[in-house]
């Protein structure tokens, strides 16, 4: 065989290879569409679940590197005695007046039947009056705060 001939079947090897690599990529890159695929009775019926086992691992071994035991998580057991709920004082609030130069408002308050003058942050029979407005008032007795709405003088 001449050198020629030899050159000439290994192009057209090659050409061949080229062209089916070529045809492939082609024929991926613009499918034929296909005719969809119509069902008049599908029954749908999903797969049951298998529940997965769960395990956990309790690492309570000696730290190898640092040989040092982890610290121990201990849960403090409960007391019998619990705390005794907070009784709030009979409060109501019946009205505000606005210091027209100032613009403070001072609150009319009444806890347990004694009628009180107060601003905010004033403090009488251990009640605090945190914040107020012409519509309620907010204060706090032994750390519980509770809004306490005006009461109408109709009422």
């Amino acid at each position: 065989m001449s050198k020629n001939t030899k050159t000439y079947i290994l192009l057209g090897a090659v050409l061949l290879i080229w062209g089916i690599i070529g045809f492939k990529v082609f024929s991926a890159m613009s499918p034929e569409p296909e005719a969809p695929v119509l069902a008049d009775n599908f029954n749908f019926k999903p797969k049951e679940q298998v529940k997965k086992d769960t395990f956990s691992i309790l690492a309570d071994y000696r730290d190898p590197f640092l040989g040092t035991m982890p610290p121990s998580k201990k849960k403090p057991k409960a007391k019998g005695v619990a705390k005794p709920k907070v009784q709030l004082p009979n409060i109501s609030y019946t009205g505000l007046i606005t210091d027209q130069n100032t613009k403070n408002h001072i609150f009319f308050v009444t806890i347990s039947g004694n009628q009180y003058l107060m601003r905010k942050g004033n403090v009488q029979a251990e009640v605090t009056l945190v914040s107020g407005s012409s519509k309620n008032i907010r204060v706090r007795y032994k750390g519980i705060v509770k809004t306490i709405p005006l009461q109408n003088a109709t009422q």
